[in-house]
Formats: structure tokens, C-alpha cells, sequence
């Protein structure tokens, strides 16, 4: 995969990059994209077949992202919930129809990786065993699951979950920011989670000049 400032040309053959790429991307790479001061890709192409799960922090603008810039396949658990809240939350507290919601999110995420097809998941990484069924799903369909990690400061989280007028407890901030350092250390010493390809590590200008994640034709 090259990744150029304008966008991606991919290549199934090894090649020297064009110029201004950030050079191929194989498995077990880490590309870090952030601190480019503008000069990061306007688009990701993946290989067709891959699981592309973007995690980050609440409030890091992980669905803003997909929404921007995925044209494919995507599943977002914030748009289940919107689904749901549109007919039930002027009935009832989100908590008692949370169940539910999260059963819609995955049995559609369940439908997207029967489908075979490259697909874009939000995911938040506080359920170890999600991530692993999404590598077992890639592995079995001959793909690979790759990481988009935001990395952006708690304030700035804070900050994005203010202006979606929605937020998550104390406690739950706490535990998402505990996993999503973690995995953030892991990466950046090239130790990527078990059954990951590879992995793009964003802060917030990387994820602002993305306009295009997409895959590869079969």
C-alpha cells in the first residue's frame, strides 16, 4: 500500500514509493502518520477482503471519520444507537434499551463480515474478544485486520464528546483512556495486537486531511 499526500495507488507488487509517499505498508508494519504538519494522505486503500477497525478514545472523532470518508462498508455502533434513540428515547432511558442495541450492532457487524468484502469497524477495544473474532473473520476470507488509531489528548476527547452533546461516565472515560494508552505504547514499539496486519497511527490532523479509506478491486 503507498500512500501518497493526495491519495493512494496500490500496488501488488513491491516498488519504490512515489515521491512524497510514506512507502509500503505490509503486514506487521506500524505507519505513523501524525506531527506531519499537513503533509499526511488524503485517502487509505486497504486490499480487498481486509477488516479496518478504527479505535480511539470517546470523543475522538472516530464516526466522524467514517462517515466522512468511508464510502463502502461501514459499521458504527453510534449509528445503531442513533437508529434506536430516534424511535425510543423520548420513551425510555437509554440504559433500559441498551441491550438491545448493542445485540442490533452486532449482528449487523455479523452480516457485514458474512459479506466477504473489505469493511470499516468501529470499534473501542475495551472487549478483547470483538477484536478477535474480527481477525478470525479476516484470516478466514484470506484478509488481514488492520488498526486506524486515533491518538488525540483526553481534553481534546472531552471536548469532542461536549460538542456531540452525548458522553460516557467518569468510570467508562477512565477505562476507555487505561486501554487505548496501552495500546498506543504497544503499536508505537511495533507490537501489535494478536492477529493484526499492521497498523496507522492518526492524531487529529492525520484524521481531519483523511477524505477516503477504502479497498483495493478484487
Amino acid at each position: 500500500m503507498y500512500a501518497t499526500t493526495s491519495g493512494l495507488a496500490v500496488s501488488g507488487q513491491p516498488g519504490a514509493p512515489a515521491r512524497g509517499a510514506c512507502g509500503p505498508l505490509r503486514k506487521g508494519v506500524v505507519r505513523d502518520l501524525r506531527d506531519r504538519a499537513g503533509r499526511s494522505p488524503q485517502g487509505l486503500t486497504f486490499p480487498a477482503g481486509d477488516v479496518v477497525v478504527v479505535t480511539g478514545l470517546p470523543g475522538s472523532g472516530k464516526s466522524t471519520l467514517m462517515r466522512r470518508a468511508v464510502p463502502g462498508v461501514r459499521v458504527d455502533s453510534q449509528d445503531t444507537r442513533d437508529r434506536w434513540d430516534t424511535r425510543l428515547a423520548r420513551f425510555l432511558p437509554y440504559a433500559v434499551y441498551r441491550p438491545l442495541v448493542r445485540l442490533a450492532h452486532y449482528a449487523g457487524l455479523h452480516r457485514a463480515l458474512r459479506a466477504g468484502t473489505g469493511v470499516v469497524v468501529h470499534d473501542c477495544g475495551t472487549q478483547p474478544w470483538v477484536r478477535g473474532w474480527l481477525a478470525r473473520s479476516a484470516r478466514r476470507r484470506g484478509g488481514t485486520l488492520r488498526l486506524l488509531v486515533l491518538d488525540v489528548s483526553a481534553d481534546t476527547a472531552l471536548d469532542g464528546q461536549q460538542a456531540r452533546g452525548r458522553g460516557v461516565s467518569r468510570y467508562a472515560f477512565l477505562r476507555h483512556r487505561r486501554v487505548t494508552r496501552r495500546l498506543l505504547r504497544s503499536v508505537e514499539q511495533g507490537r501489535l495486537p494478536e492477529g493484526c496486519g499492521s497498523a496507522v497511527l492518526l492524531d487529529r490532523d492525520a484524521a481531519d486531511a483523511l477524505r477516503r479509506i477504502d479497498f483495493a478491486a478484487e
